[in-house]
């Protein structure tokens, strides 16, 4: 039954990353056109024309698609129609850079915020609930910009202590990775907190306690493992947003990553380059829901035997 289960989630993935890199490909091709962009509007016809022409612009647009996934499949991603580098070493260098600021982001988000969670459903309807859900609001409500431009002026303005922006320093990564940790923990507490206090007011949480385990391990083996699924779901939904994530606080340090290329590309309709990154990104979101769907009918084999 897990076989078919992992079956149905995967050719429901493909299907979502083919209608996404369509979507994307007509609407980068009909909302303007490339060659404009790139050349500018006062350049010569007889140039915009042999622009198209090199680039295969000319062409109906349904077999443009079709050259394109053609060349997908060949694992060509086609080039940069502004410097005409290959797109995917320049989309991968890039997201090497953002994961730099991302993946240290995350795993500090996890820890963080389900600790945070796990205590404040511990010590619930107390002074130490309420002040560990006033952050976690406080965290989720201020919107990264903000809290990025905050902590620049705190640290960066006043103090001094670290830099502003850019990434040619080893301190450069600490603030980008302070904005995201802080919303992302600040969600999983949340969810954390609320999935622990549902789950320690079981009857069957009673039962272990009163079997004479100690408090501890009836949280442990008991409360975490019944209180895993909407975690697992809440962080399935940040590993899908990764690269998407990335491109307010990307701007805000001036953090030259995946964010900051999406942002600079789309400016200047290089539509190889976006084709690619919004690729990269569907695809990551659907292996995280897919990698989510799969710890679902580990963490209860009810969900992998249904008749979804």
């Amino acid at each position: 039954m897990i076989f078919w289960f992992v079956v149905k989630r995967l050719l429901r993935g493909l299907i979502t990353i083919f209608l996404v890199v369509a979507f994307a490909f007509v609407a980068l091709r009909t909302t303007s056109d490339p060659a404009v962009v790139a050349l500018g509007p006062d350049a010569p016809p007889e140039a915009i024309a042999a622009f198209r022409l090199a680039w295969g612009l000319d062409q109906p647009i349904w077999l443009q698609f079709f050259y394109y996934i053609g060349g997908l499949l060949q694992g060509d991603f086609g080039r940069s129609l502004l410097s005409g580098a290959e797109v995917l070493p320049l989309v991968a260098s890039r997201i090497l850079i953002t994961l730099k600021i991302m993946a240290p982001a995350l795993l500090i988000g996890m820890i963080v915020g389900v600790t945070a969670g796990a205590y404040a459903a511990l010590r619930h309807e107390t002074a130490a609930d309420r002040i560990v859900m006033m952050g976690a609001v406080a965290g989720f409500t201020v919107p990264s910009f903000v809290l990025g431009l905050v902590l620049v002026l705190i640290f960066a303005v006043y103090l001094r202590w670290l830099p502003s922006g850019g990434n040619d320093h080893w301190t450069s990564p600490i603030l980008p990775i302070a904005t995201l940790f802080t919303g992302w923990a600040a969600i999983l507490a949340r969810f954390t907190r609320s999935a622990m206090v549902e789950v320690l007011g079981q009857p069957y949480i009673r039962t272990a306690s009163a079997k004479g385990l100690r408090w501890r391990d009836v949280v442990v083996h008991h409360a975490l493992p019944n209180a895993a699924i909407p975690i697992v779901t809440t962080i399935g939904f940040m590993v899908g947003g990764l690269l998407a994530g990335a491109v307010v606080v990307e701007s805000v340090f001036s953090w030259p990553g995946i964010g900051q290329l999406i942002v600079t590309s789309v400016a200047a309709r290089d539509v190889a380059v976006v084709q690619c990154v919004l690729l990269l990104v569907a695809t990551t979101m659907v292996i995280s829901n897919m990698t989510v769907d799969i710890l679902y009918s580990v963490l209860d084999p009810r969900i992998g035997g249904g008749n979804d």
